[in-house]
């Protein structure tokens, strides 16, 4: 696929077929979130890839009842877990560049899963908390944000998106 076949393939996916992600796979995608920009080249994300079913279940269970992202995290042959250390980054003008990087590392990772035709589904409602007790994660690091990855069991179509003109200005805002 090129680049805006991967972006318009997207879907958050919250089924999956019970079948392994190959290897070479998960490297790419792993890789593909390494080499997402940050602020001042900090780097301040890591990942922890949770493939065994008691690790996915803890991480379900980080969740309210409620919440459909806990049948997606059961359900997916593996959870990536994004982290993020606080003192890898920093705020500036009120601007948390932790989030912001923590963010473009996972959106490189979901688009490269796309592109390998894996479906991923953003999670960010969970105890945070209760993530890190799940995976011994110490307490100066952030838990952002987790995503089953796999291959879908369902086919989505697109949602709806705001027409260009709501979204875009030129030159100041208001201005189409």
């Amino acid at each position: 696929m090129n680049f805006f076949e991967v972006v318009q393939a997207r879907r958050s996916l919250r089924t999956y077929l019970d079948k392994p992600i190959e290897r070479e796979k998960l490297e790419f995608v792993l890789e593909s979130a390494r080499l997402a920009p940050s602020w001042k080249n900090m780097q301040c994300w890591r990942f922890i890839v949770v493939e065994d079913a008691a690790g996915r279940n803890a991480l379900a269970n980080c969740m309210e009842e409620s919440n459909p992202g806990r049948k997606a995290l059961t359900g997916a042959p593996m959870v990536i877990v994004l982290c993020a250390l606080p003192s890898e980054s920093e705020v500036w003008e009120g601007k948390d560049f932790m989030m912001l990087d923590a963010g473009l590392a996972m959106e490189h990772l979901v688009l490269a899963a796309t592109d390998q035709g894996l479906g991923t589904c953003w999670q960010g409602l969970f105890n945070e908390e209760k993530a890190r007790e799940a995976l011994d994660i110490p307490d100066n690091v952030r838990v952002v944000a987790m995503t089953p990855i796999g291959y879908a069991a369902e086919e989505r179509r697109p949602r709806p998106r705001k027409a260009m003109t709501e979204i875009v200005f030129y030159e100041k805002w208001g201005q189409a």
